[in-house]
């Protein structure tokens, strides 16, 4: 059930021992003959798919399994695991902002009931064409999920004189507009602001795409943020580095650290691709350049063992 409000309105006849999930807090509740009560019988899941990796930290053991495309995870006992859902990230525009990073899902203590979930991983958006003359904004890219747990893509960068896109993080815009707002509640942070024949930087999951400044220097992508949820620390979430035009600056936006795609320079140079698996931005092209891709997302779940 989304909430307890759902849950009440949908069970109005509760009998004792009945179990509930609530969506919005990630709980387990059971019903005592009286109300609602958090179940406290539920335990760490299980996975029964061969786990990626294992390892202890502060006494406790884990297993974690990391999905890089589209799949399932069967649970055999139901419980309490650790997930971190990360969708795809947006692609670059052409002509000249940054693609934002795609929205990331940390919870600790989600709860799997027994059965196979259904696991997929979104794709990073494609990265704009471009002709003579013409300018594209990029594409988002596409959410993530795990049962009913989700992750949405990353904000298009945009085009020349386009703002930059809304999404898990947002686009940085192309000339002289606003870039693209993110979702605080999937660690998105907003696209920076483009200047004439310039762009901004895509938002990453740990900080704002910066904004060009003036005509010499396109905004750079936000930065990533950090997880260690398969034991050791690792950014992912880069947003995408503007691009610019030939003749108005050499320089180029880099991309956000964990895996952004730099913005390109000059006339016809594409910008480049978020790295896979990461849910980063790509970087926006110069002038008649393509958008680079977005980088794909990625699903890990962690349980004790």
């Amino acid at each position: 059930y989304t909430d307890a409000t759902e849950r009440d309105f949908l069970i109005q006849f509760p009998v004792q021992g009945q179990l509930a999930q609530t969506l919005d807090d990630n709980k387990a509740w059971k019903y005592d003959g009286t109300a609602w009560a958090l179940f406290s019988g539920a335990g760490n899941a299980n996975f029964t798919d061969a786990a990626t990796g294992t390892y202890t930290s502060n006494g406790v053991n884990y297993k974690y399994l990391t999905l890089t495309g589209t799949g399932s995870i069967t649970i055999d006992q139901a419980g309490f695991a650790d997930i971190l859902v990360v969708g795809g990230g947006g692609s670059g525009g052409s002509f000249y902002g940054g693609g934002g990073a795609a929205g990331f899902l940390s919870v600790t203590d989600a709860y799997f009931g027994l059965a196979t979930h259904t696991v997929s991983i979104g794709a990073g958006g494609s990265g704009s064409s471009a002709g003579t003359g013409t300018n594209a904004a990029g594409q988002p890219g596409t959410p993530s999920y795990v049962s009913s747990y989700y992750a949405v893509g990353g904000g298009a960068g945009g085009g020349s004189a386009m703002p930059g896109y809304n999404g898990g993080s947002g686009g940085g815009a192309g000339s002289t507009l606003v870039g693209g707002t993110g979702v605080p509640s999937q660690s998105g942070f907003n696209g920076g602001t483009g200047a004439a024949n310039i762009g901004g930087g895509g938002g990453g999951a740990g900080a704002n795409g910066t904004d060009s400044v003036g005509t010499n220097s396109p905004g750079d992508g936000g930065a990533g943020a950090s997880f260690s949820i398969r034991g050791s620390a690792v950014q992912m979430g880069g947003g995408g580095g503007a691009g610019s035009r030939a003749g108005y600056t050499t320089g180029t936006g880099s991309g956000g650290a964990g895996g952004g795609g730099d913005g390109s320079a000059g006339s016809g140079v594409a910008g480049i691709a978020g790295t896979p698996n990461t849910g980063s931005g790509g970087g926006g092209s110069s002038y008649i350049g393509n958008g680079g891709n977005g980088g794909s997302g990625i699903v890990i779940i962690r349980v004790v063992v």
